[in-house]
């Protein structure tokens, strides 16, 4: 049973628009769990992330699964266009948001009395799941704290930090691959190939009957997230080489996992070289320092970290951003020491803040200094000295207040996601210190990450 969906050329045409225009005020990332067919026989779900569907003549090629909490919801929506078995789920990689929904898909496959789904994926991802397993609770905290803006303090005994990130019952591959896989499924291609990006483990596929790349987060209408501050290491370089490649196949239909659709080849094309140039001249600025024997605050404080490409609708500094990138560079390129020589073996922040205030006359006297700094737009150097304040009394409830006024503003002055998650979980710490958790419970709505 197949049926038409009255959204059909909408997320083209809104995407066309956005990019022939520069709008930059039209959210490109939707979660609304709607099915809009795209190409005959290509539908796209839209949640987070997306799950893209392909018709064979041997059953359904899905793309990703969406998350835990949005696998139910995707999987009804897609039962909405067809009743077709999936003959194959394919992750494009191993975030849970892409394979946390493949059990909504597989107990729908069992309900309908179909065969278990063959599931595809780079062999790097087994080894992603299982490394998510021994990190559970870390991975569980960082997205408390990425999303919720949840300090460590109010983490620690949290039972959260005890439920499984991967969910029971998700998917694990049944089909492995090492660089490229070439699938023939009822009558179509599907080219899955491997490249380093966000992941390790990505998986980005050519389907030349429909002239059509699914990307995975290659692409997601934001900048790269290239530079989490919070996760493992990603691939800049090798990033802008897949994104080239993808061009190179001259899509006229390229879906990514995050954002919207993009249709026609040259509209793809400018895209792709748009953001693989973004990444190449970053990368490059990065190691041309480095090879001066730059230091990382040397390097952080001299390139451009804000190139105009930044006002682009699909290049929005909202999620990742250049600066963030900046560190993972030096990190894939020169380890994790920074250049300065008090930081190779240093001595404990307390030991450095506590010297620091008696320096400067007392705590109050720092913290005083970093509100007046705050006040003035410096907000970098303000957190500093809050800090040193803060860490020489801990206890300080008068200090706290200050600190979570600072880290207030900060957060409300930042772009990306990343930023006002970790200045909103030091503000709630600070809140916390002097107000209790009964009443910072109640304040918790205001540092949720925006939509």
């Amino acid at each position: 049973m197949t049926m038409a969906s009255s959204a059909t050329p909408t997320l083209l045409e809104l995407s066309s628009r956005l990019i022939d225009t520069g709008d930059t005020e039209t959210p490109p990332n939707r979660i609304s769990f709607e099915l809009s067919e795209i190409a005959d026989g290509v539908v796209v779900v839209e949640a987070f992330s997306h799950l893209v569907a392909v018709r064979t003549g041997d059953g359904l090629v899905v793309f990703d699964s969406s998350s835990p909490a949005h696998g139910g919801r995707v999987t009804e929506s897609l039962r909405t266009w067809t009743t077709d078995p999936i003959n194959t789920l394919v992750y494009t990689h191993g975030h849970i948001d892409h394979v946390g929904g493949s059990r909504s898909l597989a107990a729908d496959q069992a309900e309908r009395g179909h065969a278990p789904i063959r599931v595809v994926g780079q062999v790097n991802l087994a080894a992603r799941l299982a490394r998510y397993r021994k990190t559970n609770g870390y991975n569980q905290g960082i997205n408390l704290r990425q999303f919720g803006g949840l300090p460590a303090s109010m983490l620690r005994n949290d039972e959260r930090l005890q439920r499984p990130f991967v969910p029971e019952d998700t998917l694990d591959p049944t089909v492995e691959y090492g660089t490229q896989l070439i699938d023939e499924i009822g009558g179509l291609t599907f080219e899955h190939n491997h490249a380093l990006g966000e992941t390790d483990d990505h998986t980005w596929t050519w389907i030349p009957e429909h002239k059509m790349i699914t990307a995975g987060d290659q692409l997601t209408w934001v900048f790269p997230n290239c530079g989490n501050p919070q996760k493992v290491q990603r691939y800049p370089l090798e990033w802008a080489e897949c994104l080239r490649r993808m061009a190179a196949k001259k899509p006229e239909l390229l879906v990514p996992a995050h954002g919207l659709p993009i249709s026609g080849e040259t509209r793809i094309g400018g895209v792709l070289d748009t953001v693989a140039s973004v990444l190449e001249r970053l990368v490059g600025e990065v190691l041309d320092a480095m090879n001066t024997a730059a230091t990382l605050d040397e390097i952080l404080h001299s390139i451009d970290l804000n190139p105009p490409e930044l006002g682009l609708p699909f290049l929005k500094p909202i999620y990742d951003e250049p600066e963030f990138v900046v560190h993972n560079i030096w990190r894939l390129y020169g380890g994790w020491w920074d250049g300065d020589p008090a930081s190779l073996k240093p001595a404990s922040n307390a030991a450095v803040a506590t010297e620091v205030a008696g320096l400067a006359g007392g705590p109050d006297v720092v913290a005083d200094r970093a509100a007046a700094l705050a006040a003035a737009g410096n907000l970098r150097l303000a957190c500093h000295l809050i800090e040193f304040a803060v860490g020489a009394e801990p206890a300080s409830e008068r200090n706290h207040e200050i600190r979570a006024d600072i880290y207030r503003q900060r957060r409300i002055d930042e772009r990306s996601l990343m930023a006002k998650g970790v200045y909103g979980a030091a503000t709630a710490e600070s809140e916390l210190a002097y107000k209790g958790e009964a009443n910072l419970k109640k304040m918790r709505i205001t540092l949720a990450p925006e939509e």
